[in-house]
């Protein structure tokens, strides 16, 4: 990434070559909303292609869902996102803009107060737009859009366009288990458009209020199962193979850091440098109640270091809600658990119910629940608990395209010192592979070949054909657009079927065969 590359620049290119325009900007723009033009749409479908391909397609493991933006309330309540999933907001009583209480705080250095029941401002605080000190308090503000199902709006048809894809995946968790012939440990992904009514949107397309999402719900064993069927349960101090085969006696702790790894892994092979990306991991109040840890995987963005994505262990909380508020279950029965556990006897059974028993009361659970759990493991069941990678789409975007982003002098042949602007995308994610030009279009012999060129290359990867301008224009076209290779047809083409291949990142060129320009493309965008 260019270091110096502020947002305003990158939108501006953006805007001119096609990748994001403002919505509805023929009637001045709605806040929050974006649209992907042509070059823009073709980034997002490769983005979201590689990550299926990585976390469903290659994998044995994993499987697919694609559910309903609007889902039954009752989801949303079991889920606590009616009751819980709200932002603080704050006015400015001069300027009348409004704010995120928490962001305001963090950018003037200082922190938001915490109440049992509210939020207030320390003293000093103003409002960035106007400096005025005279804010109202903060107060919650609920985030998921409200919608109406049927003809009459009252309240018995209310229903939310859904904040996250994740909740459906654990909604039709039973579904999936009877029909997918799975057997945990395995996922369930899905990509998807999500709808949260920011307070404040900002940075670009980084904090929107209709965004793509891209989830996994890695549902495994509880660690007491893992230590009825191996005996043990590895933990990180074991220092397990993170990127070799999973082992059936890892723990919650090492399927976490599996998956991070695998993102970081997957991440870097689009093109995301490894020094532009960080972990940070949650602490003290910014850890969900239920989660047993969760990092971010954060990049290196123009307005600062920002999450790209989530990875949580988020243990048993979402399906046990769903069969709590449901009334049906969601465990499941595990044929290699209920067979490990035949085999103990009745003190080992006792030795191994005292051992969940002094674990849970540890943590403030109940004796009374400790015991019911090992009753449930011992008759082969359980509600299995999950690991959660969830990306979000746009903001992967906006990293790719911030990172792409070059200016670069070079001075040529000649010796004339030139500036250009080239979008360093990875090959795979690129939404042009190839531009495809005849030298000049005024020679049917010459102009025939080319197109014939670039319908058979067109039907492997998405090309481009320009035969507008010179040469040197349509490179520079191309290199705003991101496209890795350009091919010339010229008249040594009519004579031993090779092109001009130029090279978007050192501008060089080369001649090929066709063939062996297809084994060269095939080979780099993998």
């Amino acid at each position: 990434m260019n270091k110096t590359l502020d947002l305003e620049t990158l939108a501006s290119l953006c805007k001119r070559r096609g990748f994001i325009f403002q919505s509805s900007e023929l009637y001045g723009g709605i806040n929050g909303f974006w649209d992907y033009g042509p070059l823009g749409c073709e980034l997002k479908r490769n983005i979201k292609d590689a990550w299926w391909k990585a976390v469903v397609r290659t994998r044995e493991d994993v499987v697919g869902l694609e559910a309903s933006i609007i889902m039954h309330p009752a989801i949303w309540k079991a889920s606590g996102h009616a009751d819980g999933f709200a932002d603080p907001m704050v006015d400015c009583k001069d300027c009348r803009k409004r704010f995120r209480a928490d962001q305001l705080c963090e950018e003037q250095g200082v922190e938001l107060i915490k109440t049992e029941a509210t939020f207030a401002l320390p003293d000093g605080v103003q409002c960035p737009a106007c400096g005025s000190k005279n804010l109202t308090p903060p107060r919650s503000f609920n985030l998921m859009f409200k919608t109406f199902v049927g003809p009459v709006e009252d309240e018995t048809n209310v229903a939310w366009l859904r904040p996250e894809t994740a909740q459906a995946i654990f909604a039709q968790f039973s579904n999936i288990v009877a029909t997918a012939r799975q057997k945990v440990p395995f996922g369930v992904a899905q990509m998807g458009k999500s709808f949260r009514n920011e307070i404040n949107p900002r940075n670009y397309t980084f904090r929107s209020r209709e965004f793509e999402q891209m989830e996994l719900e890695f549902f495994i064993r509880p660690d007491e199962a893992v230590e009825l069927i191996c005996g043990h349960v590895t933990q990180l101090d074991d220092k397990p193979d993170l990127m070799g085969p999973p082992q059936a006696s890892w723990g919650w702790n090492v399927w976490l850091h599996y998956w991070i790894e695998q993102r970081l892994t997957w991440y870097r092979a689009i093109g995301l440098p490894e020094a532009d990306l960080e972990q940070y991991w949650q602490v003290g109040d910014e850890l969900a109640h239920y989660a047993r840890a969760c990092v971010d995987i954060e990049y290196a963005f123009p307005f600062g270091v920002q999450e790209l994505e989530g990875i949580a262990a988020r243990a048993d909380f979402d399906l046990t809600q769903h069969q709590t508020h449901s009334g049906k279950h969601m465990d499941i029965f595990d044929e290699t658990l209920k067979q490990a556990a035949a085999k103990l006897d009745d003190p080992a059974r006792e030795a191994f119910t005292r051992k969940v028993v002094t674990d849970w009361t540890r943590q403030g659970k109940s004796e009374e629940d400790a015991r019911a759990f090992v009753a449930k493991l011992f008759d082969g069941k359980y509600i299995p608990h999950v690991i959660e990678p969830s990306a979000g789409t746009d903001r992967l975007a906006l990293a790719l395209l911030s990172n792409a982003y070059d200016e670069e002098t070079f001075t040529d042949h000649k010796g004339k010192t030139d500036t250009r602007t080239v979008m360093r995308f990875h090959p795979s994610i690129a939404p042009i592979k190839l531009g495809v030009f005849p030298l000049v279009k005024n020679k049917p012999e010459l102009y025939g070949k080319a197109r014939d060129i670039f319908a058979q290359l067109q039907r492997r990867w998405n090309c481009f054909w320009d035969e507008s301008g010179a040469i040197g224009r349509r490179y520079r076209r191309m290199d705003e657009a991101g496209t890795p290779w350009c091919v010339t047809v010229d008249f040594q083409t009519l004579d031993d079927d090779t092109v001009t291949l130029r090279e978007r990142d050192n501008m060089q060129q080369v001649r090929l065969s066709l063939s062996d320009l297809v084994d060269k493309l095939d080979a780099e965008i993998g």
